[in-house]
């Protein structure tokens, strides 16, 4: 697994989030981990296609999400996330992973991706825990967004 793959990821979920939160993130530690859907978090699963296959996943805690979603809309309080919340998260996994192809593709690397799919419950996902590159990015009074890259 190459640390490469998440570069653009990283670099795009930063330029996202400032543009669309007016936040500018840090970076967390980079690492290997088992990654499993828990409880109480919001995943935005996004699979890929072409030279790199696989999925990019971004979790956030629950708290986080309507956090950010918060943020999204201009600073206008979100108290539970309703469709136009899991709309406006789901929306930012795919700028990030939209804008992470882009970059991609100028380093010659060709890749498709699909819609952003909202995961909500670890046990609806069906998902099986799987090694990913992972990094979480820090947002100042919103939380941590997990990035997981898991290209086979």
């Amino acid at each position: 697994m190459n640390a490469e793959y998440i570069n653009p990821f990283l670099e795009s979920a930063r330029i996202v989030i400032e543009q669309v939160a007016n936040i500018r993130p840090t970076t967390g530690q980079l690492g290997v981990k088992d990654v499993k859907f828990v409880e109480k978090y919001i995943w935005i699963q996004i699979g890929m296609t072409g030279q790199m296959e696989g999925d990019i996943v971004f979790g956030l805690a629950e708290d986080v999400a309507l956090k950010m979603v918060s943020a999204m809309m201009g600073g206008f309080v979100i108290t539970e996330m309703d469709e136009m919340g899991k709309s406006a998260i789901s929306e930012l996994g795919n700028m990030i992973s939209g804008n992470a192809s882009t970059m991609l593709f100028n380093q010659g690397v060709r890749v498709d991706i699909t819609p952003p799919k909202l995961v909500e419950s670890a046990t609806a996902a069906g998902f099986v825990p799987k090694r990913a590159l992972t990094i979480p990015l820090i947002m100042d009074s919103i939380g941590e967004l997990d990035i997981q890259v898991l290209i086979t």
